[in-house]
């Protein structure tokens, strides 16, 4: 077996899930702020994701869960995933964002599973509280040891892609590497590096790769 692992935002889907509930709020700019700098690993990733959805407070969770089930897909993502399934990976997403869009999102792209956040709420609107299974800096890294464990999955048959410094942690658990469009923190660690915003770019070096 070979697992997969990617990023959400950023990743499989164009932009930020925390940037358009912000707009929503009316506090965009100092949302995205705060994201460009914790992804770019100038802010720590528990801190930063506290302050941010602590300013997503009062927002009704079936607005949160249209926006979240309303994101746009990055070009190329339902390609590359149904490639890698067809190569035999079990394709999973981490992310450091919400599962009101990773658990839609899984069943869109017919994903084998998703680890991210819970936005809580109470009386139907969100807290401004946030809890879950991606809530540090190193949480990718921890849980994909833990899947590894789980499936029998080596080092060597493991594929991350990422684009900001929470998932510098998950990359030194796999052998192959893809920045994808990422903050200069993540290419230092990658050993395949996309520019080009379309995830079929990834393919035929993932097959330059395997031949080498």
């Amino acid at each position: 077996m070979k697992l997969a692992v990617f990023d959400f935002d950023s990743t499989l889907m164009n932009g930020e899930t925390i940037d358009f509930l912000a707009k929503e709020c009316g506090v965009e700019a100092e949302v995205a702020h705060i994201t460009h700098r914790a992804m770019s690993g100038e802010l720590d990733f528990y801190e930063s994701l506290k302050t941010r959805v602590s300013l997503l407070a009062g927002l009704a969770e079936s607005r949160a869960q249209e926006i979240c089930e309303n994101l746009p897909l990055m070009p190329g993502a339902q390609e590359i995933v149904a490639f890698l399934q067809d190569c035999g990976y079990k394709v999973v997403c981490f992310s450091g964002g919400f599962s009101l869009a990773t658990r839609h999102f899984a069943r869109v792209l017919g994903l084998d599973g998703d680890f991210s956040n819970i936005l809580h709420t109470k009386v139907g609107v969100l807290s401004g509280e946030v809890g879950g299974e991606m809530m540090f800096g190193d949480s990718k890294g921890v849980m994909l040891m833990r899947l590894q464990h789980l499936l029998g999955v080596s080092v060597q048959d493991t594929l991350c892609v990422g684009d900001g410094a929470n998932d510098v942690s998950m990359f030194a658990y796999a052998h192959t590497r893809v920045a994808f469009c990422a903050k200069a923190v993540l290419k230092e660690a990658a050993n395949i590096v996309v520019e080009q915003k379309d995830l079929r770019a990834i393919i035929p070096l993932l097959e330059q790769k395997s031949q080498s």
